[in-house]
């Protein structure tokens, strides 16, 4: 079948119905009614899927071949209530609960950041409270946005109310911009998370910060978590919430491929959001990133 041609799976993968005899999955959440400026991230999934055709199945940087030993398939969509947050979050949760439950790892394609609040509630419930290397423009703490305490502004205040996260082993990447004030960046860092903004890593390798992060995470479950406005909007406009000065395609990959030892039991690629880049380059660019989050999984063959 040419690459143009069939159905618009995840990498062409085969679409599953259930996650039982899977070692990992690709699921889309196509949720974006809690974005707080410019939707469009609902039609991340979709968008992502079709630019992942033009990947193939080995790592030419790394060596990494994933389908060598792991069983993996594209298991579609969660059906989320496109009106109401409340009723979309248990939804994803126990969506989740069955992925991680069938020993399935799930990578998922966003929509808005405020999944990550409900698939943190699944993966923690396996595996207790989880390390995250999250990468983003924005930290996410806020304590609410236009008085609710649920959007893509706020899953990691409530995760850490939650006790959904090991606080002294979460790491923020890409940190930047303007904020409302010094709290933004201030309270993740109360709570023991280590904040690395993305002026102090400008025109530098990551490979060494990784070193670091996985010594400090070691062995404990890890959960990883990239906005796609972590990076620069010069390579990746289509997003709901761009900021400048952000981090570059190599170092993104970077993050990634450094975590290759930890112990990832989920990823999330969120905020693509199609209508800001017609020409796909954004989608085409957070489907590589999925990919390279596989290659990261534990048990993945590198020749």
């Amino acid at each position: 079948m040419p690459r143009f041609g069939g159905i618009a799976s995840m990498m062409r993968l085969p679409v599953a119905s259930s996650p039982v005899c899977l070692n990992a999955a690709f699921i889309g959440v196509p949720l974006d009614i809690g974005t707080s400026h410019r939707t469009g991230a609902r039609f991340g999934p979709r968008q992502i899927r079709a630019e992942s055709a033009l990947i193939r199945p080995y790592n030419m940087a790394t060596g990494a071949a994933p389908f060598d030993t792991l069983q993996v398939a594209d298991l579609g969509d969660v059906a989320i209530n496109t009106y109401s947050l409340a009723k979309s979050l248990p939804i994803i949760t126990d969506f989740y609960d069955e992925v991680l439950r069938a020993g399935c790892t799930p990578l998922t394609m966003g929509g808005d950041h405020t999944i990550a609040l409900p698939i943190l509630r699944a993966i923690a419930a396996k595996y207790g409270s989880v390390a995250m290397v999250h990468v983003d423009a924005h930290a996410d703490v806020n304590d609410d946005m236009f008085g609710e305490p649920i959007a893509h502004g706020t899953p990691f205040r409530r995760a850490v109310e939650e006790k959904l996260l090991a606080c002294d082993k979460v790491f923020q990447i890409g940190l930047r911009g303007t904020g409302y004030a010094s709290d933004d960046f201030d309270w993740p860092r109360a709570q023991g998370f280590t904040i690395i903004p993305a002026h102090e890593v400008w025109y530098q390798s990551l490979a060494p910060t990784m070193v670091k992060v996985r010594e400090k995470i070691g062995d404990t479950p890890c959960y990883l978590s990239f906005d796609i406005d972590g990076i620069d909007p010069a390579f990746a406009g289509g997003t709901g919430t761009p900021e400048i000065g952000g981090l570059t395609v190599p170092q993104a990959i970077e993050i990634i491929r450094g975590c290759f030892g930890l112990n990832i039991v989920g990823a999330d690629l969120v905020e693509v959001s199609p209508p800001y880049d017609p020409n796909g380059n954004t989608a085409l660019l957070g489907a590589n990133l999925l990919f390279e989050m596989l290659c990261i999984l534990p048990g993945v063959n590198r020749r």
